[in-house]
């Protein structure tokens, strides 16, 4: 098993204090303010559409997949007049949303605290304080959600959700002012005479200095390094991670123009490079990987044979390594080469990098489609698949150069009608990769076993792969497929080729609409199938991975507890 998160505990307690001196002040990234605002309007009766209980559905339009932390959301059936284009056109309207006639105010804590009911909601987002009394009728997750970030800063509770979502943009119009910034009193003196950055007539609250550690340095320094080389017509830049990488790969790099941005992709870590280039170069990059020994080289072609003194001009956030989490979502604008049909209803879009783009989705981790619709941009997570469940091999430069994602195309979804009328040769914008799975959790894993509902296939059938090829230590993987009707079935045919051919792998249907013809289970997740199909053989490490809409998702892990699962046991997927 090539793990690539050997020394992920250890990254996590120790990689402030490797970075002392050397980290700059991290600029957080758009969070997600209005939990599930896109997704619910995105994937609209897809309730309909899944193998769920009805009496454990969220309400009808939503498939809310269930947050990073293993925590649901509830959703909220919304009154007619109340989409996502409903809103943007109220805030086009010209009505005085913020009740300030378009002043911008600075907002102490005791003035925040007082704007906490359902008329009057006021709440801080990264510094910056919105009067959200307006969109109360037109948030998915209803006024009782919303209302748990007024009156004060919800910074971390809107991360803890979709920090994805550009609330800048849906929320423009509802601006109050900044959130004024507390000194503390040894800088009290010094605050009267700092000058203050404004951006579009605000001033951003400054950081705050971060004490150095009087923790000494570990012995042992897992960080990542690099090096560099050149010869007459390239430029080489090599990292050593210090661990073993995935088959899947880790390394993420964008070329674009003069600024060349490398990162490395280690568990829940994130490792980045980004120069300003010396000179000129090609508009393309060739990467090569070392897994076993987890060396990444990345090679620039020089414009003009000449010699370098330096790589470049280190540019912010240059030589960092955080948490991913904490790293700035980066876009690159992909074209769209193909669309092929999977069903009657899905298709997978096959999406081509621009030239000096490379980039490696590690297993279980998604990107990010954004596009403009209707002067606001729309953003939903989506998995990539291969290109088939079990591709031929493929070269490195290959795997790096396209991304497939299977996409299920909603009537009334304001993005998925978008793709499914994009016409071939249009461009979508493609942030990440992002997710909270990583590779530690397949440790010692022995017996694998996969709940998916409808489009909540997508994060297996790379899982599917991995398990079979590359983990040996994994006896068996089971996946239990839940679908409305037979026709629902993604990739139905392969991955019944693949039980045949595979005696490690195993494949069980269930329909809950199912045509007399058909021979399958029938019905929904209940206890008594979860029962037989989640065996538990002796000295066996078991793990249970889900993917659904939320109403599937929270029921699966009931059922799931009640036979004696640990919640370390259980992994969810979000997006």
């Amino acid at each position: 098993m090539e793990d690539g998160e050997d020394f992920e505990e250890e990254d996590e307690e120790n990689y402030r204090a490797a970075n002392r001196g050397k980290m700059s002040t991290v600029l957080y990234v758009i969070s997600g303010v209005m939990t599930g605002f896109v997704r619910n309007w995105i994937c609209f009766k897809a309730s309909e559409m899944l193998n769920v209980p009805s009496q454990s559905f969220p309400a009808a339009g939503s498939q809310q997949r269930v947050a990073p932390t293993g925590q649901s959301r509830n959703k909220v059936a919304l009154k007619p007049g109340h989409s996502l284009l409903d809103w943007i056109r109220l805030t086009k309207s010209g009505r005085d949303l913020t009740g300030l006639r378009g002043r911008l105010i600075e907002v102490t804590e005791e003035e925040l605290k007082k704007h906490n009911t359902r008329n009057d909601c006021w709440t801080c987002i990264r510094g910056m304080v919105y009067n959200v009394s307006a969109y109360m009728d037109f948030h998915p997750g209803g006024e009782e959600e919303l209302m748990r970030a007024a009156g004060i800063d919800s910074t971390d509770l809107f991360d803890q959700v979709h920090r994805w979502v550009n609330y800048e943009s849906m929320l423009k119009e509802c601006l109050v002012g900044r959130m004024a910034v507390k000194p503390s009193p040894a800088l009290q003196a010094q605050t009267e005479k700092t000058e203050s950055t404004l951006v579009n007539g605000l001033s951003i609250p400054p950081p705050l200095k971060q004490e150095p550690l009087s923790t000494p340095l570990p012995v042992k320094d897992h960080r990542p390094r690099y090096d560099w080389f050149q010869t007459d017509g390239s430029v080489n830049i090599v990292v050593y991670t210090k661990r073993k990488i995935p088959s899947a790969g880790c390394a993420v790099v964008d070329l674009q123009g003069d600024t060349l941005r490398v990162e490395m992709l280690l568990g829940k870590m994130s490792y980045l490079l980004c120069w300003r280039l010396s000179s000129e170069v090609q508009e393309r990059v060739d990467v090569q990987t070392v897994h076993s020994v987890g060396k990444v080289q990345v090679c620039l072609h020089k414009s003009v044979k000449d010699k370098w003194t330096k790589v470049g001009q280190s540019l912010e956030h240059h030589d960092t390594f955080i948490q991913c989490k904490d790293r700035e979502l980066f876009y690159r604008e992909c074209v769209l080469v193909s669309k092929t049909d999977v069903t009657h209803d899905t298709q997978v879009l096959r999406l081509q990098l621009p030239p000096g783009s490379y980039v490696q989705v590690p297993v279980g981790r998604h990107v990010y489609l954004k596009t403009s619709l209707q002067g606001t941009d729309v953003v939903k997570p989506y998995t990539p698949v291969d290109q088939t469940l079990i591709p031929p091999l493929q070269s490195s430069a290959e795997i790096g150069s396209d991304l497939h994602l299977m996409i299920k195309i909603y009537p009334d979804g304001m993005l998925t009608s978008h793709l499914a009328n994009l016409p071939i040769g249009s461009s979508l914008l493609v942030g990440g990769p992002e997710g909270s799975f990583t590779m530690r959790i397949l440790r010692d894993v022995t017996h694998l076993y996969l709940l998916a509902a409808g489009t909540g296939f997508t994060p297996m059938a790379r899982l599917i792969r991995l398990a079979l090829q590359d983990l040996t230590s994994i006896r068996k993987t089971k996946l239990m497929f839940f679908n409305r009707q037979e026709r629902d079935i993604l990739w139905c045919s392969q991955l019944d080729d693949l039980c045949t051919k595979e005696e490690r792998f195993e494949v069980e249907y269930v329909l809950s609409e199912p045509t007399d013809s058909w021979k399958g289970r029938r019905g929904r997740i209940d206890a008594c199938m979860l029962q037989n199909f989640l065996e538990r053989p002796e000295n066996a490490k078991c793990l249970v991975c889900l993917c659904g809409p939320t109403g599937f998702t929270e029921l699966a892990v009931q059922l799931i507890r009640q036979l004696d699962f640990s919640k370390e046991e259980i992994h969810i997927f979000q997006g």
